[in-house]
């Protein structure tokens, strides 16, 4: 391994995959997923182990869809991540994720967010600095269920990690992965 890989941090946010409206009268942080929902999660999954992207944490949003959604994913990853459940990440703000992350204890490499918008669309694009051009249009122009954007920092430490620094490497829909797929 060289000594850049060695020293670079991931992190994958993944937004939860489509909730149902079915129920209007459940709170929000008790829906459910959809029936599409619970066909991209999976989808998403292998996608993530296709291209090596292999979380060692997750930190999850407690609200029952974040929660499913990880449930669906984590059977096709190639790795066995430690998973904290977080009710600060129920629509925390993205500094506040941005908080989270420098809190992070040296050891994980690769972080995974599962949570909710706006708030993972603007986190990803405060911490973009770089990465194609094409990929950081179509994360501006809009974030959608399932999606996935990893993101590359040259920082060796997540308390090093700011606004900026890092360099989107994978912006990825279920859409994409299922041209027949409607948006």
């Amino acid at each position: 391994m060289s000594q850049e890989a060695a020293t670079m941090l991931t992190l994958s946010l993944l937004r939860h995959a489509k909730s149902s409206w079915k129920n209007p009268s459940l709170p929000d942080r008790e829906r459910s997923l959809s029936t599409r929902g619970v066909a991209d999660a999976p989808v998403m999954g292998r996608a993530m182990t296709e291209r090596g992207i292999d979380p060692e944490l997750v930190l999850c949003s407690s609200a029952r869809r974040t929660v499913d959604t990880l449930a669906l994913v984590l059977p096709e990853l190639k790795v066995e991540p430690k998973v904290l459940y977080e009710d600060a990440l129920y629509h925390a703000s993205p500094a506040e994720m941005l908080d989270m992350l420098r809190g992070l204890q040296p050891g994980s490499r690769h972080v995974m967010i599962v949570g909710h918008n706006p708030e993972m669309q603007a986190l990803a694009l405060d911490l973009i600095g770089a990465g194609p051009k094409h990929m950081r249009d179509k994360l501006k122009e809009k974030f959608p269920t399932a999606g996935l954007a990893v993101i590359n920092f040259t920082a060796g430490l997540w308390s090093s990690v700011d606004v900026n620094s890092g360099s989107l490497a994978l912006f990825l829909t279920p859409k994409e992965l299922r041209p027949d797929h409607s948006s």
